[in-house]
C-alpha cells in the first residue's frame, strides 16, 4: 500500500464571512504586513468592507493582473525587501501563487529563475515569510499546495514551480462569499481546474487510500457544485471545498498527463489554465475509455460505484456527459489555436508523470489537436 503524505495549513477558516478573521488575525500578531491582491477584489464590495480596518494593518499592496514571471518577482522583492514580515494573499491562484513566491524569495538572494524547476541552477530552501492565503476563485488549490507556479511567455517561454513544503500557506481562510459575482466563464474555468486536480490525484499511480478517499470526496463536492456555480450559495461551498481537497491530493499524490500537457501550452499561450485543462481533459476521457490498464479499470469501476452507482454506461462517459450538459460556460467551444511548432514544443517538453501509462507521443497529440485549434 502507498504512503501518503499530506501537508497543510497551520489553520485553515472555512464558511460564509470568514474573511472577517483577518483582521484580528493580523491585530494578534502585529507584523509589517504586505498585502498581494487584484483590481477585481479591491474594487468589490467585500474589501470595501474591510478597507478601514485593514489599511493600518497594511505597510502596502501589489496588484497581481495575471500569472508572475520572474522578472516581476523580482522587482517585488527588490522594493519590499527588509520591510515586510508578513504577507496576505487576496485573489485567484496567480495572486496566492505570486504572494507564495515572493514571500520565499525576498527570503533568498538569487533572482527568481535560478530557483525555478525546468530551469533553474539553484536548490531553494525553506526560508519564507508567513503567509495568510485568502482564495476569491475555486480552481487552483493554492492556498494549501507546497508550489508557487511562474510563467514567463516572453523571456525564457517556461511555466514552471518553486517548490518546498514551508511553501504551503500558514493560513487559509476559505470564504464562499467571495465567489459571487465571479463571470461564469471564470467560475467554469476555476471550477474544471479544480476537478482536474482531485481526478488526475485519483488516478496517480503514486496516490494511497487516504488521498484516494479525499479526491473522491473532492469529486462528489464537485459533481454537486458544478451545474449551480453561478446561482447558489450551497454550490459556491461546495466548489470551495473541491478546490482545497484537490490542492492537498495533488500535493500529496501528483498530476498527470492533463497537467502534463497544460503546463507546457500555458508556456507558449496566455489561456487560462483551466480552460486549457477542461478542453484537454474531454479528449483524455475518451482515451482513458479505451485503456485496458487493469488499475485504471479499477479505479474507474471504483469511482463510479462510489459516485454515480446508476448509471449504466462507462464511468468516462458519464462524467463526459455530465460535464459538457451542466456547464455553466461551454469553455470546450472557443476558438484556442496553436501553431505547429507550439505544438512540436509541447510534445517534447510534456509527460505523464505519475500516471499508470507512458502516454506516447501519438496519444498526446491526439489530446492536443482535439483540444486546440492547430495552425
Amino acid at each position: 500500500m502507498s504512503v501518503s503524505h499530506i501537508i497543510a495549513n497551520r489553520q485553515t477558516w472555512f464558511g460564509h464571512g470568514s474573511i472577517q478573521q483577518l483582521p484580528p488575525l493580523l491585530l494578534a500578531d502585529p507584523q509589517p504586513t504586505l498585502l498581494f491582491s487584484c483590481r477585481s477584489f479591491l474594487n468589490g464590495p467585500v474589501y470595501a468592507g474591510l478597507r478601514a480596518s485593514l489599511t493600518p494593518l497594511l505597510i502596502g499592496t501589489e496588484i497581481v493582473s495575471h500569472e508572475a514571471s520572474p522578472q516581476e518577482i523580482d522587482a517585488w522583492v527588490a522594493r519590499w525587501r527588509g520591510q515586510a514580515r508578513r504577507v496576505v494573499a487576496i485573489g485567484g491562484g496567480s495572486v496566492l501563487d505570486a504572494a507564495k513566491a515572493f514571500s520565499a524569495l525576498v527570503e533568498h538572494p538569487l533572482p527568481t529563475l535560478r530557483y525555478m524547476e525546468k530551469v533553474g541552477d539553484s536548490k531553494i530552501s525553506g526560508a519564507t515569510l508567513p503567509l495568510i492565503a485568502i482564495p476569491t476563485t475555486a480552481g487552483t488549490g493554492s492556498e494549501v499546495t507546497q508550489n508557487a507556479v511562474i510563467t514567463d511567455t516572453q523571456v525564457s517561454k517556461v511555466k514552471a514551480s518553486l517548490r518546498h513544503n514551508n511553501f504551503v500557506p500558514h493560513t487559509a481562510i476559505l470564504d464562499p462569499q467571495l465567489l459571487a459575482g465571479a463571470p461564469d466563464k471564470v467560475l467554469a474555468y476555476c471550477a474544471i481546474d479544480a476537478f482536474t486536480h482531485l481526478f488526475e490525484a485519483y488516478l496517480s499511480k503514486t496516490a494511497g487510500a487516504m488521498t484516494r478517499d479525499m479526491s473522491l470526496s473532492g469529486i462528489r463536492h464537485f459533481l454537486a457544485a458544478w451545474p449551480a456555480l453561478n446561482r447558489s450559495d450551497a454550490a459556491r461551498e461546495a466548489i470551495m471545498q473541491a478546490s482545497y481537497l484537490g490542492g492537498l491530493t495533488l500535493s500529496a499524490a501528483g498530476l498527470g498527463v492533463i497537467h502534463g500537457i497544460a503546463g507546457e501550452i500555458g508556456a507558449l499561450r496566455d489561456y487560462h489554465h483551466g480552460q486549457v485543462c477542461g478542453r484537454l481533459l474531454l479528449p483524455f476521457l475518451a482515451l482513458l475509455e479505451s485503456s485496458e490498464q487493469p488499475q485504471q479499470r479499477a479505479l474507474m469501476a471504483e469511482l463510479a460505484a462510489r459516485l454515480y452507482p446508476h448509471w449504466q454506461g462507462s464511468p468516462e462517459s458519464y462524467l463526459t456527459d455530465f460535464i459538457t450538459r451542466h456547464a455553466i460556460a461551454p469553455f470546450w467551444q472557443d476558438d484556442l489555436p496553436i501553431s505547429g511548432q507550439e505544438l512540436a514544443v509541447a510534445l517534447e517538453k510534456s509527460n505523464s508523470k505519475n500516471s499508470w501509462i507512458d502516454y506516447a507521443p501519438a496519444q498526446r497529440q491526439r489530446m492536443i489537436e482535439e483540444a486546440f485549434r492547430v495552425e
